[in-house]
């Protein structure tokens, strides 16, 4: 798997190049990337790879219900989104909780719950439209503006991109059922779709589901512009197991995907040599267990997207040895991450310090 080390302040100023084309409306989209070599990273292969643990943050009710089946994270300002699956069984809501009090639970962790808010969401018959409809699969935000991606079966398997608007305090999203774009299609695997969507520059960018060597000889992130009309497909690395979320990218177009493995979907995802594993080695639990629960950091570059030059971040697995199905992911500053699962094995908020 190609990887590209990178300098900060070319990766900028090329970004900052990038945007400026996007926004001069040109249809060229050419990320691009420093490929001058930098000093290497400590090596990662000791006997056992790093693993991080976790810090469960108890949510209250309704979203302590394993049915809330959240599907995605994003912030919109100082409120974390927590996005179920099928919003119409809360009445139409989804949910948000205070920046300030997931930063003071972390700081003095308890088995206290944090109370979502609701948030309407006004889906505008997007539901009706999408034959085979399946569920919101993520969601993004930027400023007012938000995206989410949809699963069908309909067609083998598809995924649709629709834009929603915040209303000023974000207690309101409604979605524009004329947005409605279908995401061109990959390999047609059973109930895989595209499960991450975020931002670079002036772009909507897709990450299809399950892009293994074995399944997916040739992997595409697809990007779209705000209008939600299909621009173009970007290379994306062959990574086995599934990817389930993304981070938005920092300034330098680096961000971190959800990789994760549930044993039971070996022959759907017919698993090739996990050459991460083999680079990086693997942590203590995750030698004693199929499962693989990480994250992996990535780079737009001039070859599209590819693995960034850092060791993934190994979740410690549960004692239970419980496979948990991480679906949501975004950063908490500079500190780590927030994860949510879905249904599997119940509803869990946590937070995961950042380790490299």
């Amino acid at each position: 798997m190609k990887k590209i080390p990178f300098k900060p302040l070319i990766i900028l100023l090329f970004t900052i190049l990038f945007i400026a084309g996007c926004q001069s409306g040109s249809p060229t989209i050419t990320p691009v990337l420093s490929t001058e070599v930098m000093t290497p990273l400590p090596s990662a292969t000791a006997e056992f790879a790093r693993e991080a643990g976790i810090t469960r943050i108890y949510l209250g009710e309704p979203m302590d219900d394993p049915r809330a089946e959240l599907s995605g994270l994003t912030w919109a300002e100082e409120w974390l989104i927590l996005l179920p699956q099928y919003p119409s069984r809360f009445e139409d809501h989804i949910y948000r909780i205070p920046k300030n009090e997931i930063v003071d639970f972390l700081k003095n962790p308890s088995e206290r719950s944090l109370i979502p808010q609701e948030v309407s969401f006004v889906s505008a018959g997007v539901e009706k439209k999408v034959s085979g409809y399946e569920g919101f699969e993520s969601i993004t935000t930027i400023g007012q503006d938000a995206w989410l991606t949809i699963e069908s079966n309909a067609k083998n398997m598809t995924g649709y991109l629709v834009h929603g608007l915040w209303n000023e305090d974000y207690s309101k999203l409604t979605l524009s059922a004329d947005s409605l774009s279908e995401i061109p299609s990959q390999e047609h695997i059973n109930n895989s779709s595209y499960e991450s969507v975020l931002i670079f520059g002036k772009r909507i960018v897709t990450i299809y589901e399950a892009n293994g060597k074995n399944v997916n000889d040739q992997p595409q992130a697809q990007l779209f512009d705000q209008s939600n009309n299909f621009i173009q497909s970007l290379n994306f690395p062959n990574i086995e197991y599934r990817v389930t979320d993304a981070t938005q990218p920092d300034q330098n177009g680096l961000f971190w995907v959800i990789n994760y493995f549930y044993p039971f979907d070996k022959e759907k995802l017919n698993p090739a040599e996990d050459e991460i594993l083999v680079e990086y080695g693997q942590g203590k639990t995750h030698a004693q267990s199929e499962t693989v629960e990480r994250l992996v950091a990535m780079q737009f570059s001039e070859q599209g997207i590819v693995l960034a030059d850092l060791p993934p971040i190994q979740l410690e697995l549960s004692a239970e040895n419980e496979s948990r199905n991480w679906e949501g992911l975004v950063r908490l500053d500079e500190t780590g991450f927030l994860l949510v699962t879905d249904l599997f094995p119940e509803t869990l908020l946590v937070f995961v310090p950042k380790n490299y």
